[in-house]
């Protein structure tokens, strides 16, 4: 499952037991308060042209997963006040606004099922929306008025950024190691989860030990839902995650599967990766021979046990947190987002 990403990231449940939707039915409050903010600070006197291409991605059914995170550790900790919305919406326009500059980046035609909005609009638009997005969450944050939180979500935003420039960076180079490929992972993804649970500790003035427990949780379950979300590109049924197996080899993505086939290649099997992913020459039957070239050394299996210590990693990083139905559903969460390839 993976929490979001486009129906790239997107968590996918089956049934109404899932531990995202006991969370959901938890702090069903709290969410319908982060929806209205949403929507609220979503708006524009000046410029209709923001709502409408926000809107467009932020009512798109996406599961606000990094939000309730926010929710929940905040709550975990007992706080008991109102600004854990206004950080929970905080972290849902960061995210709308990197989805925003992704799409068009990516080159992207679609999300979560629909046409992405830089499609619909332009780029223009959609870089600006996002920028709009970027200022917002800022706003939300000074709004808080704690200045480690600011601290906190200024630096995942920077971390983001980075992690973009170096996904460009290390696009189609086949020196891209494991260490850099995390190093992406956490930028895109995990550092925004990290963030997330980390700023309801920090605004529950939860202990220090619980507060980067928050923030060790995130990052790894980050880290383990963008590596499931890779690792089911070549074994994926698209209704589940919103494309076709394979987009990522057509699309020329050094995902870990194939950094770590190309780690092992012999001559003529690095040749093949070179042609397909580094030069781009892909033709009939290569997208089966990559698959068999992972298959020989083994790399799905070793990347869906590397999804799975990261997971176990993000629960036992709880551990300083005392017992309560909210640890237990995060618990389940780390779980559940390992439960597609368990």
């Amino acid at each position: 499952m993976r929490v979001e990403t486009g129906n790239k990231g997107k968590i996918q449940m089956s049934g109404n037991t899932g531990p995202f939707e006991r969370m959901q039915s938890l702090l069903a409050d709290d969410m319908i308060a982060v929806n209205q903010l949403i929507r609220t600070r979503m708006a524009s006197e000046h410029a209709p042209r923001i709502p409408e291409v926000t809107a467009h991605l932020v009512e798109a059914g996406g599961k606000r997963l990094r939000p309730m995170l926010t929710l929940a550790a905040a709550r975990m900790c007992g706080y008991e006040g109102e600004d854990h919305v206004k950080l929970a919406a905080t972290v849902e326009f960061i995210h709308t606004a990197t989805l925003l500059h992704d799409d068009v980046v990516d080159e992207s035609g679609q999300r979560r099922g629909r046409p992405t909005a830089n499609l619909l609009w332009d780029n223009k638009s959609s870089i600006l929306v996002g920028d709009y997005l970027f200022a917002r969450s800022f706003q939300l944050m000074v709004e808080a008025g704690r200045l480690k939180v600011l601290d906190i979500l200024a630096n995942a935003s920077a971390v983001i950024a980075e992690g973009e420039v170096l996904q460009l960076t290390a696009a189609q180079n086949l020196a891209t190691t494991e260490e850099i490929y995390l190093q992406v992972v956490r930028g895109k993804t995990a550092a925004l989860f990290a963030a997330a649970c980390e700023v309801g500790g920090e605004i529950a003035d939860a202990p220090q030990d619980q507060i980067d427990a928050l923030h060790t949780f995130g990052d790894a379950l980050g880290i383990s839902f963008q590596i499931v979300d890779d690792l089911l590109d070549y074994g994926g049924a698209s209704a589940s995650l919103g494309k076709n197996t394979g987009d990522d080899f057509r699309e020329r993505k050094l995902t870990l599967p194939v950094i770590l086939a190309i780690a092992k290649a012999e001559t003529m099997e690095r040749a093949f990766w070179v042609r397909t992913i580094e030069k781009g020459k892909q033709q009939d039957g290569d997208l089966e021979h990559a698959m068999k070239l992972m298959t020989k050394y083994n790399t799905l299996e070793e990347t869906r046990l590397k999804a799975l210590d990261w997971a176990n990693l993000a629960k036992a990083a709880l551990g300083p947190i005392p017992e309560s139905e909210l640890r237990s559903l995060l618990e389940e969460l780390a779980d559940f987002v390992v439960s597609r390839i368990a």
